[in-house]
């Protein structure tokens, strides 16, 4: 069967491949996904009370407001499903689209000699064989691409599994083990059958985990009820709402204003002094005085959840949750537990065990453990460009977020982290599609790996989780020079005033030069 060929090839229909296909759409591109639907994480990684984290307003493309974008509840999965559905028929994308195919092997046939040279735009030349199995079919299609833009994601897909001595994993243990990947694909009536009147432990202590404890407290209210028991191994800073003693929680991080207070990427050496020296001092203040209103607003000391770092490290690297709204009523009932783990645990018969001595019996074991998004991608690159994914520092070095100067005519959209990746998503698409349009030029691969090393130790300095590749507290200067590099202007509100102190975020980059 002879392969299809076609200019641009994008993996996935998530949040990013949707941008990445809208944005490309002039030059047709071919959007293989794995599932059934667009949506990605929001369709297969949600629970049935899975909401945003951010207003609406603050979670939309520059281009296609909510309807009711100045509604304050947090929106549902369903709502951003329906938003992003709507998105894609307004835009006309599906037709992009090719569902229930599995890219299966991906293989570079493009020119060898060139591979070090960096960015190169596309010439007429395939330069990506990917093979895609359609689900139900023995067959396996080719396909041929000039580009291929990898829209995957790091999450969903590879569930990260702790690891287990010999006879102490899983299968020591008479009760049910899952991961949360496999609890979201549960409708609610299943998920309900699985938690009620039952000994539940959730282990993690991140977002999936809160929402999955506060599901099990609501499955356990009748008389045979049974408490949820949180395993927390890593501490995190959770915040109740976007306010911090009266003041709007924009004003501390989004505004800027206040990421002049930060270290950012090419700074001069006064600068960085000056960082160092004079608003050091400064940012631990806020940071401290945000911790105060969290203590004082959540009982963290009472259940021994104050986390050891400080809120501006999870701020830095992504890791910022809202609360979610029964955590701790539920947990005053004595229908959530908290047990810290700083060491190892492995199952035994009845449920699970801790190096301390200490034992928790369960009926239902359910790892909110996070994804494997490095496994998910070397899966389907080859060599040698597997082995070049996270060189030479341990993490992908993606220039402007996107482009690796050592893989040729490829692009990763989706896996640099910010307070809305969405936002972060369409941004970086736009500036990938001018860039193969060859509007503008990359600078070469030595400098474009010096400037992916900078924006590195910038995250080193912030954060000890700075392997998230979170760019949250220089957002702003990232996409300053994303669209200086697009020739646009990249101040981008009507006033002084309002530049310096309102916040940033998808309407501000609607395409105005």
């Amino acid at each position: 069967m002879d392969p299809v060929v076609s200019k641009v090839g994008i993996i996935g229909a998530g949040v990013s491949g949707i941008a990445a296909a809208k944005h490309l759409s002039h030059h047709n591109p071919i959007v293989l996904e794995a599932s059934d639907s667009i949506g990605g994480v929001w369709r297969h990684c949600s629970y049935n009370s899975t909401k945003l984290q951010s207003h609406r307003r603050d979670y939309e493309f520059s281009d296609f407001p909510w309807f009711d974008r100045d509604n304050p509840e947090y929106p549902s999965h369903l709502e951003i499903l329906d938003y992003l559905n709507s998105y894609a028929e307004h835009f006309d994308v599906l037709k992009f689209m090719r569902f229930n195919s599995k890219v299966v092997e991906v293989r570079f046939i493009g020119d060898w000699e060139t591979t070090d040279a960096g960015f190169k735009p596309p010439a007429g030349q395939p330069a990506w064989e990917v093979a895609v199995q359609t689900s139900g079919e023995d067959t396996i299609q080719w396909y041929a691409f000039e580009f291929l833009v990898v829209c995957i994601g790091k999450y969903g897909d590879i569930p990260r599994i702790p690891e287990f001595q010999h006879n102490k994993g899983p299968q020591a243990f008479q009760g049910q083990v899952l991961h949360s990947l496999d609890y979201c694909k549960l409708d609610k009536k299943a998920a309900s059958e699985l938690l009620k009147d039952k000994k539940v432990v959730v282990v993690g202590y991140k977002k999936s985990a809160l929402d999955l404890a506060v599901e099990c407290a609501e499955a356990n209210q009748g008389p045979k009820g049974q408490p949820c028991t949180m395993v927390v191994r890593t501490l995190h800073w959770t915040v109740p709402h976007y306010w911090v003693w009266g003041l709007p929680f924009f004003l501390f991080y989004s505004t800027r204003a206040s990421q002049f207070l930060h270290p950012r990427p090419n700074q001069s050496f006064l600068r960085t002094i000056t960082c160092l020296l004079a608003l050091s001092p400064l940012r631990h203040a806020i940071s401290k005085f945000i911790e105060s209103y969290i203590l004082w607003k959540l009982p963290l000391e009472k259940y021994g959840l104050k986390p050891d770092h400080s809120f501006e490290e999870d701020y830095a690297s992504c890791q910022m949750a809202i609360t979610p709204e029964n955590l701790f009523s539920e947990a005053d009932k004595g229908r959530i537990m908290f047990k810290r783990s700083q060491g190892n645990w492995w199952f035994n018969k009845d449920g699970i065990e801790f190096d301390d001595g200490s034992k928790i019996d369960a009926d239902v074991v359910v790892l909110a453990t996070g994804y494997d998004g490095k496994k998910k991608l070397k899966a389907i690159l080859p060599d040698p460009f597997r082995s070049m994914l996270e060189y030479p520092s341990g993490i992908m070095p993606l220039y402007r977020g996107t482009i690796h100067p050592l893989i040729p005519n490829m692009a990763f959209v989706g896996y640099l982290e910010s307070v809305s990746n969405l936002h972060s998503s369409e941004l970086r698409s736009i500036w990938l599609a001018r860039l193969i349009d060859n509007k503008f030029k990359l600078p070469n691969v030595e400098k474009m790996l010096e400037q992916t090393t900078k924006e590195l130790e910038v995250m080193k300095d912030t954060t000890r989780f700075y392997k998230r590749f979170c760019i949250s507290t220089f957002s702003i200067n990232h996409s300053d020079e994303i669209c200086e590099e697009m020739g646009w202007t990249s101040w981008r509100k009507n006033t002084w005033l309002a530049e310096a102190f309102s916040p940033y975020g998808g309407q501000d980059y609607l395409q105005k030069y």
